[in-house]
């Protein structure tokens, strides 16, 4: 039952809703103790008494209060009224990334500053022994102080093997498809071990990482197709237009780190987001001006360690040590 505006949780008092998934509503709330908004997630109703539903919700709270990052949504509390069981999350002022995509690409500088914030917030929760295993555009938000990364509503321990439902696709338009059953993830982003049922870990966000930065610069997924189907089958079997083809300006090393991302064995990909990650800098606001080419300089990322990305024939032997 969706809450009415002047309705509490706690100490919360309901303002309006914003949203709601598979996995929850989400509502504009404020703070009667401290008189400041923010972003209120519950459980639908009926969702409660539900075993792994309520095990996710538990799991999302423990993924996000372990971290604290500038490009990752704060936790601020986990609280329960009567049978509804809510996290209070920091109210993020901006638009989703999928909302910016539907005006087309973005400028090479706006893309690599946000997703230098985006690998930035992974290598954080991938330290922590967290994978979101849900990154798309839906689920980061440009604020006036850089990209933010939420929703870890998927997001496991690495130490625990957790299966269940896949949450709704974004509310965004051209939100892309989901599938439900045992795979979680969100298809269009998902890696080919995730579809094949194996085990995700932190590769597997950098591959949905490679496609985000793909999408960005491109204007479209690499990964699409009319049914599920099609789309599983091109990420297993086929590789994606080369960028080039869609931007000619795009620099060798930028469609490297993309490659790394994109290949088909997790053992041939970055083995962390500080490998694919341009240098730390002076952030840039998320504006669409700029020199594309000196941001690309400055990053180094026209300079990366090799325009050629490697083999990614499936049925290789990968011999390279994954990095710890």
């Amino acid at each position: 039952m969706t809450l009415r505006p002047g309705s509490r949780l706690g100490p919360y008092e309901i303002v309006s809703l914003l949203g709601a998934g598979g996995m929850g509503e989400v509502y504009r709330a404020r703070d009667t103790r401290l008189d400041r908004a923010v972003a209120v997630k519950v459980l639908p109703e009926g969702f409660a008494a539900d075993g792994p539903a309520r095990e996710r919700f538990d799991r999302e709270a423990r993924a996000i209060a372990s971290l604290n990052h500038p490009h990752i949504c704060t936790l601020h509390d986990v609280g329960r009224d009567g049978a509804t069981d809510y996290l209070v999350m920091e109210l993020l002022e901006g638009g989703t990334l999928a909302e910016r995509l539907t005006k087309g690409p973005l400028p090479l500088a706006a893309a690599l500053t946000i997703a230098r914030e985006i690998a930035d917030a992974l290598d954080k929760a991938h330290r922590h022994g967290i994978v979101h295993r849900d990154l798309k555009p839906g689920n980061v938000v440009l604020t006036k102080s850089g990209a933010k990364l939420l929703d870890f509503g998927l997001a496991k321990g690495t130490r625990t093997v957790v299966a269940g439902n896949v949450s709704e696709a974004a509310t965004a338009p051209a939100a892309p498809m989901t599938a439900e059953g045992t795979i979680v993830g969100t298809l269009n982003y998902m890696a080919p071990e995730q579809i094949e049922g194996r085990e995700a870990d932190a590769r597997s966000d950098l591959w949905a990482f490679g496609c985000v930065l793909y999408e960005m610069l491109a204007g479209a997924r690499p990964f699409d197709g009319k049914t599920s189907v099609s789309v599983m089958a091109a990420i297993l079997e086929r590789e994606p237009e080369p960028l080039r083809a869609r931007q000619p300006a795009t620099p060798a090393g930028v469609e490297h780190v993309i490659a790394r991302c994109l290949t088909k064995d997790p053992d041939e990909r970055w083995q962390s987001a500080r490998d694919g990650a341009p240098p730390r800098r002076r952030p840039q606001p998320h504006h669409d001006r700029g020199s594309d080419r000196s941001c690309a300089r400055a990053c180094g990322w026209q300079s990366a360690r090799s325009s050629h990305p490697p083999s990614r024939h499936r049925g290789e032997t990968s011999h390279r040590t994954p990095r710890r």
